[in-house]
């Protein structure tokens, strides 16, 4: 595997997925822990193994079905990802959002990204769905950069702006489209964390003092890549569970929890981004 990639490695990707599908996909989706349900919702679909793809992460967590699905979603052409790979997995940050950069050389324009996070914002609830306004990239500011590398100008430029990731256009439609259906639809900061491990009651509180509202192990390098390469992008958090309040005792945290709270909030997250596809 090389250690940065080149556009001849972004093409044979894309020349791979090309060969088997019959339309051009406008608009890409990543699916996080437990909300894969949504793409069996796709209709006249090609369903392609992330393995028979070249240079693509095969993700190893449950939960990940590690397929890309290409067909359409309510009148839009869309290639959704059925689970992602992690840099917790041994993958590095370039091999993660790989797929992003595929989907940039096959044309899309727009990305939705959801994922399952954990509640730090003591409002929330379990099963509510959080609009991405904002993110602090925490294992970006350690040197974890998605970026790190040499710059492929062809997308973007070497120091991109980063003050208005999350579409403001976008964002107005998904809150159309959860009141339509009567979703709970919460808006907040998310913190990306390297993970495995979930988080000590310490570093819970500390991510509270800096802003942070979820906490979760994935989307911001998607995310960071496909505004280096002018995507527009709606992220969307599924929140598994919301940590204890102060001085309660420490509730014990799983991934068997986040597969479980999927169920709850496949549906919402079903019902919103259909909402969104609509108005698009």
């Amino acid at each position: 595997m090389p250690k940065f990639f080149s556009h001849s490695h972004f093409r044979a990707a894309t020349t791979a997925i090309q060969e088997r599908i019959q339309i051009q996909p406008q608009i890409g989706l990543i699916l996080g822990s437990g909300l894969s349900p949504l793409a069996d919702a796709i209709e006249e679909s090609v369903a392609i193994p992330y393995g028979e793809i070249p240079h693509f992460p095969v993700s190893t967590v449950k939960g990940h079905s590690g397929r890309l699905i290409v067909g359409q979603l309510e009148g839009q052409s869309v290639a959704t990802m059925q689970g992602r790979a992690h840099y917790y997995e041994g993958y590095s940050m370039t091999e993660i959002t790989f797929p992003v950069r595929v989907m940039q050389t096959m044309g899309i324009k727009t990305l939705i990204v959801t994922n399952a996070a954990g509640g730090l914002n003591l409002e929330f609830q379990k099963g509510d769905v959080m609009l991405i306004i904002d993110h602090i990239n925490m294992i970006g500011m350690g040197g974890l950069n998605p970026l790190r590398g040499p710059n492929l100008e062809d997308f973007g430029p070497r120091f991109p702006d980063m003050s208005g990731v999350y579409d403001a256009h976008l964002r107005a439609i998904a809150k159309r489209a959860a009141d339509e259906a009567q979703a709970p639809l919460r808006e907040g900061v998310y913190i990306c964390l390297s993970g495995p491990n979930f988080e000590t009651p310490a570093e819970l509180r500390f991510l509270r003092l800096i802003g942070a509202d979820a906490v979760g192990m994935s989307t911001v390098p998607e995310v960071i890549v496909a505004q280096h390469g002018g995507l527009r992008v709606l992220a969307l958090s599924g929140i598994s569970n919301v940590t204890a309040v102060e001085n309660a005792p420490p509730a014990k945290a799983t991934h068997e929890e986040v597969l479980e709270a999927g169920q709850i909030l496949a549906p919402r997250l079903e019902a919103i981004i259909r909402g969104v596809l609509k108005r698009l």
